[in-house]
């Protein structure tokens, strides 16, 4: 089959890999028909690269059609159209019944003390082969996948492996009141959808801010008001007290993670890490490594005193410095961490069958083949092109 393999830092190619195959009894084959590109890949492409190998596969937004199942598989057959969610989860432990599938005790990653594996992420997550391919192998098949139904196209379902639960679960833990206000940090992929889930679930006022035009521009479209971070600057917290009686908004999802703009010496340092051979890097970034902290500080001045800060941008940083004295004086609360999809998907589903309030039909502004996956990455990475979400079709 062709896939998109890893090869080095802002190297990822399109190369002939072997079929995937039933492993396990409870194993599905997926024959994938869309696959999104998420802006969690792009840490891949720049900064995680000492826990990846060449010829990793790479890629976690699946959806398509069963081609075969293992003998114990009678949730779904051939034929049945799925969508994968990005981390897996057995459905059957402790953490699975908490409805935390992203800390699915099956799957954890003990060696590196991470949460469950995630498909097409990094050895810190499992190093499993991902779904920015022609096939997926699909574990415990009779619980992870999701069946969706046929008719609609995949854009309907799709974002169903990540960007709607994780969306989702952001605006959940912001724990927005009903009539209260929030603000969206980065309007890619994630924080534009949460800006969306959080309109249509009763929030008064959603601030969004970025730097790119036509992310604002499509924001402002949906009923954001939005700020320009290119103006704004180190002021986005006056901004956003101004439009809140001086207060700051009742919460803030930072929707950027480790690669926010500024912060130069971490983004030096970065890059210096990305230079070292693996295992030193390694070494070096679970002992001192150290992220861009310039969303996540943001959100804590622009929060309101007793409010909420909701991180669903990923980080990596071993010792981060963070604002404690201003954290605790403002006695905020901090809820962070993988989207649990599987938890979500009951309330979100029922949204994607019939109507699209969320949009969701013209959320992808590039559809693309597989082939062109490499410089997809490369556009994206550059903000370039208009691109906020692309799906390949393999």
């Amino acid at each position: 089959m062709r896939a998109l393999t890893w090869q080095g830092r802002r190297d990822v190619r399109v190369e002939t890999v072997p079929d995937p195959v039933v492993q396990e009894p409870t194993d599905v084959i997926v024959r994938v028909t869309s696959s999104g590109i998420c802006g969690s890949d792009l840490h891949l492409y720049e900064v995680l690269g000492p826990y990846l190998d060449p010829g990793d596969i790479l890629g976690h937004e699946p959806m398509g059609v069963v081609e075969e199942t293992g003998a114990d598989v009678t949730a779904v057959g051939r034929g049945d159209r799925v969508v994968v969610p990005f981390n897996i989860s057995c459905g059957d432990c402790f953490m699975c019944g908490q409805g935390l599938q992203s800390q699915c005790e099956t799957t954890q990653v003990r060696e590196y003390g991470s949460g469950a594996a995630l498909f097409g992420y990094t050895k810190l997550y499992g190093q499993v082969p991902g779904g920015q391919a022609e096939l997926l192998r699909v574990p415990f098949g009779n619980t992870l996948p999701v069946k969706v139904p046929h008719g609609p196209p995949d854009d309907r379902f799709v974002y169903l492996s990540d960007v709607l639960p994780t969306a989702w679960q952001a605006v959940e833990y912001a724990a927005v009141p009903p009539g209260g206000s929030l603000t969206v940090l980065g309007l890619g992929p994630i924080g534009d959808m949460a800006a969306r889930i959080a309109l249509h679930r009763g929030a008064g006022l959603v601030i969004g801010v970025d730097l790119v035009t036509d992310r604002l521009q499509r924001a402002a479209a949906r009923g954001v008001h939005t700020l320009d971070l290119r103006i704004y600057g180190k002021d986005v917290g006056d901004a956003v007290r101004d439009l809140t009686g001086g207060r700051g908004t009742d919460a803030v999802i930072d929707a950027v993670g480790m690669e926010a703009h500024g912060a130069t010496a971490a983004k030096a340092g970065q890059w210096a890490v990305g230079k070292l051979p693996d295992p030193a890097a390694r070494a070096l970034m679970e002992r001192a490594g150290i992220d861009c902290l310039s969303a996540l500080l943001t959100a804590v001045d622009a929060v309101r005193r007793g409010g909420t800060v909701s991180v669903s941008g990923v980080y990596g940083g071993a010792v981060d410095p963070l604002p404690l004295l201003k954290m605790f004086d403002k006695q905020l609360q901090l809820r962070m961490g993988q989207a649990n999809v599987r938890n979500w998907v009951p309330s979100i589903l029922p949204l994607l069958v019939d109507d699209d309030p969320l949009g969701v039909d013209g959320f992808a502004t590039h559809h693309l083949p597989l082939e062109d996956a490499p410089k997809a990455y490369e556009t994206f990475q550059k903000k370039a092109d208009g691109m906020v979400k692309t799906l390949l079709r393999p």
